[in-house]
């Protein structure tokens, strides 16, 4: 059977970690009745699609209405020739955002703790992006095909974890389970186990993980990215 809209908003909000009477009730649906929709495959009305996007405004409009793209929208900026915007002295709303080269979790963890021993390789300006604590550069596949290995990604240090996590958004994740050490891109949503957190990939290849929000010991939120199509 064909995914319809309101098949897709199921997905949406299950990844968002919203429950179905909270969308009911943002977009001025009765109780009840998305989930009598869904259950028999119906459309959903138009004036409801547009409450949705425009109360959920980084759902991508293309995927809700054909499957066709990415779920969300994302701040994708390219650089064609492959050079990075270099250091300058001005000090505008968009300052200069240092970028890390970064291979080991050690590093990651310095970086993201007292950050004594790492030096940025480089430093990128990109409009309209404050409050970035600086970037790094993708390694790995489990976010493809919003981000690919090579990607830069800009990111906001997070602190006070139980009280600052945005459900359904993109982080920056390191993980010491049980003296296991992790570093995960993902997005992350509530669990219904209590206290723990599910890191979810775009990539399907990747699954589903679960660890205790106790965990986690350093969080950033991915502001966005910039990709870097060649090298000449």
């Amino acid at each position: 059977m064909t995914e319809n809209t309101i098949q897709r908003i199921k997905k949406y909000i299950d990844l968002k970690g919203i429950r179905v009477s909270v969308l009911e009730r943002e977009v001025g649906m009765s109780n009840g009745s998305f989930a009598s929709q869904l259950k028999n495959n119906k459309t959903i009305g138009l004036d409801k699609l547009e409450n949705i996007v425009k109360k959920y405004t980084d759902i991508n409009l293309e995927w809700l209405l054909t499957g066709e793209g990415d779920m969300l929208k994302f701040d994708i900026l390219e650089e064609k020739d492959g050079r990075l915007y270099k250091k300058t002295n001005k000090t505008e709303d968009n300052p200069e955002i240092p970028v890390y080269d970064i291979q080991t979790t050690a590093g990651i963890i310095d970086l993201f703790g007292n950050n004594e021993n790492q030096k940025p390789v480089d430093f990128i300006r990109i409009p309209k992006i404050s409050n970035c604590d600086g970037a790094l550069y993708v390694v790995g596949d489990s976010m493809h095909p919003l981000l690919k290995s090579g990607d830069i990604v800009l990111y906001k240090k997070i602190f006070n974890l139980e009280h600052n996590i945005i459900w359904g958004e993109m982080y920056l994740i390191y993980v010491n389970n049980d003296d296991n050490e992790y570093f995960f891109t993902r997005f992350l949503k509530q669990s219904e186990r209590e206290s723990y957190v599910q890191f979810v990939a775009q990539n399907p290849e990747h699954q589903t993980l679960e660890f205790p929000l106790s965990s986690i010991k350093t969080l950033a939120l991915v502001k966005g990215s910039v990709r870097i199509n060649s090298q000449f």
